[in-house]
């Protein structure tokens, strides 16, 4: 043995008792960490959709599946998809069929009875309610439209009787689904507000859909903007904006990403491309808020389809 060897040796010797791991056999593998996924939801925004005039009629000729056949994949991909039901679902017999554009009647919106179990059908699991057609018919007209989701299992908000809010935990994420409607109340803003700073304290991602702006502007005024960083500033991971019918610009606000219009979804407009053309933006959630965006252009089709545009 070395002079080194023979110095480890007496080394060892001494202090062996204070080193339990030096022996090989006595060394204990550590377990490894089982790491477990962060839990996510995707969730796909559409625009404004409307189940009379001529869809209602395409849909009385080839079926509800049919609107939805060309989109279908697309919303399959999504755990979540979220829209604005455009006015009330009622057994009422439609006024808007057949009368004149531009008419007081073709713009008084009932949907089928039916509607609520065929977005259900094609995975539109949550509707936006606040908008300005919902009181078409009514309170009656409100309280129908809620009975209907709710017996079909399809989620609402936004509605003008108690301004609900969508809220639970979804693939773990808790999330609040909250709507402004520029078009009851004056537009006052406050009970948004509240409920987005509610929901924050509640542990909630608040998700911000809204009803505002300037129908076929593909620009949103300044008082838009203000609104839309006033929620922001609140705690909106998002703000979603619909009624213009047409897609509008975005901005990131203090990192906050704002989409003041998706446009169209489900709709028989088509008189030119910005009518024609909606966005459809798929959002991936955590519990610490809004992650990857991507945006999916859609067309309507002539034949009452929409269709992702390739």
């Amino acid at each position: 043995m070395t002079g080194l060897g023979r110095l480890v040796a007496s080394i060892l010797a001494v202090f062996g008792g204070f080193f339990p791991y030096v022996s090989a056999e006595r060394v204990a593998p550590l377990p490894l960490p089982i790491l477990h996924p962060a839990p996510q939801v995707t969730v796909l925004f559409g625009g404004d959709m409307m189940f009379d005039r001529t869809i209602r009629t395409t849909i009385d000729e080839k079926g509800g599946d049919f609107i939805f056949s060309c989109i279908d994949p697309t919303l399959q991909s999504a755990d979540l998809v979220v829209a604005n039901l455009e006015g009330p679902i009622t057994a009422t017999s439609s006024r808007s069929v057949g009368s004149a554009v531009g008419a007081p009647d073709n713009f008084t919106f009932t949907f089928p009875s039916s509607t609520a179990e065929l977005l259900r059908a094609h995975h539109i699991r949550i509707v936006n309610i606040g908008n300005n057609h919902i009181l078409n018919f009514g309170n009656d007209g409100v309280r129908s439209t809620i009975s209907a989701l709710t017996s079909a299992g399809v989620g609402y908000f936004g509605d003008p009787l108690s301004a609900t809010v969508a809220a639970g935990s979804f693939d773990g994420v808790p999330l609040a689904f909250i709507n402004y409607n520029e078009f009851v109340n004056h537009g006052e803003a406050s009970t948004t507000l509240s409920q987005i700073r509610e929901a924050r304290a509640a542990g909630q991602i608040p998700i911000v859909y809204t009803h505002w702006g300037v129908e076929y502007a593909t620009t949103s005024p300044e008082r838009i903007h203000t609104l839309a960083h006033e929620f922001v500033d609140a705690g909106a991971a998002i703000v979603i904006g619909s009624h213009p019918h047409v897609v509008e610009e975005h901005e990131m606000y203090n990192g906050v990403p704002i989409y003041y219009s998706l446009g169209n979804f489900i709709f028989d407009q088509y008189w030119n491309d910005d009518v024609r053309h909606g966005l459809l933006l798929r959002v991936t959630v955590t519990a610490q808020g809004v992650g990857a965006l991507e945006e999916i252009p859609v067309e309507l089709e002539h034949d009452r389809r929409t269709c992702a545009v390739e």
